[in-house]
């Protein structure tokens, strides 16, 4: 039962608000390099909560307004096999205030649910995600705080360090959809049989696809003189 309400509180948080907005003519992605201000301790403690402060080449974490903690992993195989697909949600909500000091409630252990993931599907996935958050977080932008849910996005081989860290709003419109939609696709998969599991592997796919389409597409590359480019992509990046 807890795993069902833990899960089902992730995806209503992550899906509740609307994709578009019937009075703008654009939708814009919140998002920027690094960490928001005044998150790094925070975001830190939870994601190697999360993790089980195993190395993650992919992840995703969010940090809601209220209520627990949770995130997704793709965790590399030393010795060359299928990775680990890991979903994992706090237990009780880590950043807590008692008696007016702010407490991170580390010591607690998680509700998880893992899978392997084939090496190639996960390899495919950084490489996609690497190149279409480099696209709507350019060097140099800056994470934007905000007091509402703050999305964290880390992708790259943690061995090396060459890291590549992302923050910021819930990501809306056909880009920020296809974002989400894949993370909802990891989510079922981590708690799946093989059959089912395959099947989402070949919709993770397809929609790896469609995201690398769209950030390789005529508008790939915004110019802020371009209008109309920026309105046929469908998002303008925050600089």
């Amino acid at each position: 039962m807890r795993r069902a309400a833990c899960t089902g509180l992730l995806l209503a948080m992550a899906f509740a608000a609307p994709l578009a907005h019937a009075d703008e003519a654009q939708c814009r992605i919140a998002l920027g390099r690094g960490w928001p201000p005044a998150t790094e301790n925070y975001g830190t403690a939870v994601e190697k909560l999360l993790s089980g402060d195993q190395p993650v080449a992919w992840g995703f974490t969010l940090l809601p307004r209220t209520g627990a903690e949770s995130g997704v992993q793709l965790i590399p195989d030393p010795a060359g096999g299928d990775w680990t697909l890991r979903h994992a949600v706090a237990d009780e909500r880590v950043h807590a205030w008692s008696g007016g000091k702010l407490e991170l409630r580390t010591q607690q252990t998680p509700d998880v649910e893992q899978a392997a993931i084939p090496a190639a599907v996960a390899t495919r996935l950084i490489e996609d995600w690497r190149h279409a958050l480099g696209a709507v977080a350019v060097e140099g932008s800056q994470a934007p705080f905000s007091e509402e849910d703050t999305w964290l996005f880390v992708v790259g081989d943690p061995a090396s360090g060459d890291v590549l860290r992302v923050s910021g709003l819930r990501p809306d419109c056909e880009l920020g959809e296809l974002m989400r939609e894949q993370i909802d696709l990891l989510i079922e998969a981590s708690d799946e049989g093989d059959e089912k599991r395959a099947k989402r592997w070949r919709q993770l796919g397809e929609q790896l696809d469609r995201m690398r389409q769209m950030v390789d597409g005529p508008a790939a590359t915004v110019d802020e003189s371009d209008a109309e480019a920026e309105k046929r992509r469908g998002w303008t990046l925050f600089k």
